[in-house]
């Protein structure tokens, strides 16, 4: 396990220059709309453009109003912000929340991080495993807000985290949260589910990390709450609309699967995921949920880690290691 996270660093002649405090940290994460009527909007964004049928808004729209209406992952990543921020010395950071599909755009972020006068920052996305389609793309956007800016800042990204010893341990005590729901004699025969968002299969010819990492994290959290091989098994969810082949199985899938060995009891551990949004609360809590009742199977999901004490400590240890020495 590593001790450092994975980082990419501009060439070393660059960082040299000198440093000015505050340095700026850039946490970043997806976006999601505030209210039915900034949906159009935010898939238009996702979209890059291409219109969105209204079928398929329809159903979206649908799937928002089932939790409330909007996106609730702003308040939350807000709430990340500030507890990481609340353990960091403000007199050498200085946190910003930019968000990829809506506001706060990244790109102005950044922009405002520049006429803050920050010479230095480091970039992290609340999502602990890196692709070159999701991770990356955050980076990419701060390149835009650079060029947009006409800005000079020396970004340290953190491009992963997926090993990180405190997340580890703080998913591992999202499954005995999930065990206790059982009675302790039953609790032996509870199976638990990993999943996290699934991506097209053509990851996989570009050489992408995605999978190993999932794999990895998954292995590492079964191993620290106690789980037997025959008690977990990994799935995906949320996969896209395109017409390409996604990464599965899908969790609607997969339960159905499990029910026919006999299990008759999950915990859902959506392990990419760090917030309640509606790729869990949808996703998991309604559909893969509808699934586990017509089936007999009790399917349980704790709380994302939101802002847990041993999650928010990962991400302030992260960004101390990562950022640059005067």
């Amino acid at each position: 396990m590593r001790e450092k996270p994975l980082l990419t660093f501009h060439p070393p002649e660059m960082i040299m220059r000198s440093i000015q405090y505050p340095i700026g940290v850039l946490i970043m994460a997806y976006g999601g709309p505030n209210s039915l009527d900034e949906l159009p909007g935010y898939l238009a964004d996702i979209r890059q453009g291409r219109p969105t049928t209204p079928a398929v808004l329809a159903e979206i729209s649908h799937n928002y109003r089932q939790i409330g209406g909007k996106s609730p992952l702003l308040a939350f990543t807000q709430a990340q912000v500030e507890a990481v921020q609340a353990q960091l010395d403000p007199a050498r950071f200085r946190c910003y929340l930019g968000m990829r599909h809506w506001y706060p755009w990244i790109e102005e972020v950044v922009g405002q991080m520049v006429e803050d006068g920050i010479t230095h920052a480091v970039s992290l996305v609340l999502a602990p495993h890196f692709s070159k389609m999701s991770v990356a793309k955050y980076q990419a956007k701060i390149a835009d807000g650079l060029a947009m800016a006409h800005g000079d800042i020396q970004v340290t990204h953190i491009a992963s985290y997926h090993d990180a010893p405190k997340l580890i341990a703080a998913l591992a005590n999202r499954v005995h949260e999930g065990l206790v729901r059982w009675p302790e004699g039953e609790r032996p025969h509870v199976h638990v589910i990993f999943s996290a968002h699934s991506l097209p299969t053509r990851i996989r010819q570009m050489g992408d990390p995605y999978e190993q990492q999932l794999q990895e994290t998954a292995r590492l959290v079964a191993a620290k709450a106690g789980l037997s091989e025959d008690r977990w098994s990994w799935s995906y969810q949320s996969a896209g609309r395109s017409p390409e082949p996604w990464l599965g199985p899908q969790i609607q899938e997969h339960i159905p699967t499990l029910a026919k060995q006999g299990i008759k009891n999950i915990i859902s551990i959506p392990v990419g995921f760090v917030s309640d949004h509606v790729e869990i609360l949808y996703d998991i809590d309604i559909q893969a949920q509808e699934v586990a009742r017509s089936l007999g199977v009790r399917l349980e999901r704790p709380p994302a880690l939101n802002n847990d004490p041993l999650f928010i400590q990962t991400l302030v240890e992260l960004i101390e290691a990562a950022a640059p020495e005067q």
